[in-house]
């Protein structure tokens, strides 16, 4: 015996674009759509009643939308699993539908291949994202996870100084040291941020926050 169908609600707020969605999924047998919802509460609703085995989840929608929704299905324990389908690709609406216990995150304009083999992919308890989603999450992970930049008290003041238009011998003058001394700074400054010029040294420093705007 072939295995039973994986039953699917969809869950979009334009008409239109459901009923393409659902045309689709209907090609192909190994999915079956169940339901049909126009907003995130009539989604949590027929996802209790109908039982899907997954819930394709637009995320802008009307009143609940998909985050909400797919929060509440997943703390509901009806054990139907969430893939997000939408054109969004935003990295915090994606961080915010995982952490709400989405399983999935896929574009509509993916091809019509993708989309069937990730609802096939969630139904099997697997996790599932477009090419661009992970690349956009990777980018915000390092970012997050790189070491925060620390310059010394002395490499501050050189640093708000060239920042001020001063150049090596005034900063030698100004802080009482030898132009070499200077140079090293800079130096150290340079490599801590990954620039090689003064100019993107402060510009680096101004969006990290090591330097006041506006100086």
């Amino acid at each position: 015996m072939s295995e039973a169908p994986v039953r699917v609600l969809v869950a979009d707020d334009h008409p239109i674009v459901r009923s393409g969605i659902v045309a689709l999924l209907a090609d192909d047998e190994r999915l079956h759509v169940v339901g049909e919802a126009a907003d995130g509460a009539e989604a949590v609703r027929l996802t209790e009643e109908l039982r899907p085995d997954v819930v394709l989840m637009d995320l802008q929608m009307p009143g609940l939308d998909g985050v909400g929704a797919t929060e509440r299905i997943a703390a509901g324990g009806s054990g139907a699993r969430v893939l997000v389908l939408t054109t969004y690709e935003s990295d915090t609406l994606i961080l915010d539908a995982i952490t709400a216990g989405a399983s999935g995150y896929l574009l509509k304009a993916a091809p019509r291949e993708e989309i069937l083999a990730g609802i096939l992919s969630v139904a099997a308890g697997d996790t599932v994202l477009a090419p661009s989603i992970a690349a956009t999450l990777v980018g915000r992970v390092r970012k997050e996870s790189r070491p925060a930049v620390r310059l010394s008290t002395r490499e501050q003041e050189v640093l708000t100084l060239v920042a001020a238009g001063r150049s090596n011998p005034e900063i030698a003058r100004e802080l009482f040291i030898g132009e070499a001394t200077v140079k090293t700074h800079l130096l150290h400054v340079f490599e801590k941020l990954e620039v090689g010029d003064r100019t993107r040294a402060v510009t680096r420093a101004l969006e990290l926050g090591l330097l006041p705007p506006n100086r």
